[in-house]
């Protein structure tokens, strides 16, 4: 019996990971150090305070991450798997319509007719669910997402990011907590860049610019709001 190999988009897979890990890395970046300027702004002095109301605000936002990442990840597997079920089920139906599907697939791609026929049936006569799954839907029936890792991961990167401005507000204070902040948020700008293969002037310059307005708000309202309280 002839082994085929079967080739995954594990590459593809790695990269949709690591961009939701800066996504979530940034949005704990960014989340907490506004929340953490806007109680140092209101009025709050205590180290300790500061620590225990970011660290409510991290395991919060970790918690919110996870269970939007999980829920999100789980439709679209649910939707996966159902689109896989009916595909296995007009095989099974309908052989020669989906023969002849695959076929125009191939032939869309500049394949001539005949040699679309003969790798169509080659692709028959090994694994024709993978073949059609992966062609007509973009799906790898065999490299699915799963929710609980999505959940995790997201959760891990918030409170990754979120750990960077907390431990700087609580050891050197607001000015740092800025500082860091930007800084972080260029290094995401890099690392989206690098991963879109894009220049990163762009990038950074948007996230950069786009957390000092976040900073620079939410530090004026809990001013404004503790000075009035």
């Amino acid at each position: 019996m002839t082994h085929v190999k079967e080739y995954h988009t594990d590459t593809a897979s790695r990269l949709n990971w690591l961009r939701a890990g800066v996504l979530g890395a940034n949005d704990g970046i960014v989340s907490i150090s506004c929340m953490l300027l806007g109680v140092v702004a209101a009025g709050a002095s205590s180290g300790s305070t500061i620590f225990l109301i970011g660290m409510a605000a991290t395991l919060a936002g970790a918690v919110s991450m996870a269970l939007g990442e999980y829920v999100s990840v789980s439709a679209q597997r649910d939707t996966e798997r159902r689109l896989i079920a009916l595909e296995e089920k007009e095989l099974a139906e309908l052989p020669h319509e989906e023969f002849a599907e695959m076929v125009g697939i191939l032939t869309s791609y500049g394949i001539d007719e005949h040699t679309a026929a003969q790798a169509t049936q080659q692709m028959h006569n090994a694994n024709p669910l993978h073949a059609h799954v992966r062609l007509e839907l973009g799906i790898d029936p065999q490299d699915l997402t799963n929710p609980w890792v999505a959940a995790f991961s997201s959760a891990l990167a918030f409170i990754a990011g979120a750990s960077l401005p907390l431990l700087a507000a609580v050891r050197f204070g607001p000015g740092v907590v800025t500082v860091i902040t930007l800084v972080a948020l260029a290094i995401t700008g890099v690392i989206s860049a690098k991963l879109s293969d894009t220049t990163p002037l762009r990038p950074v310059a948007r996230l950069v610019i786009g957390g000092a307005l976040g900073l620079a708000i939410t530090f004026s309202l809990g001013f404004f709001f503790g000075i009035e309280a």
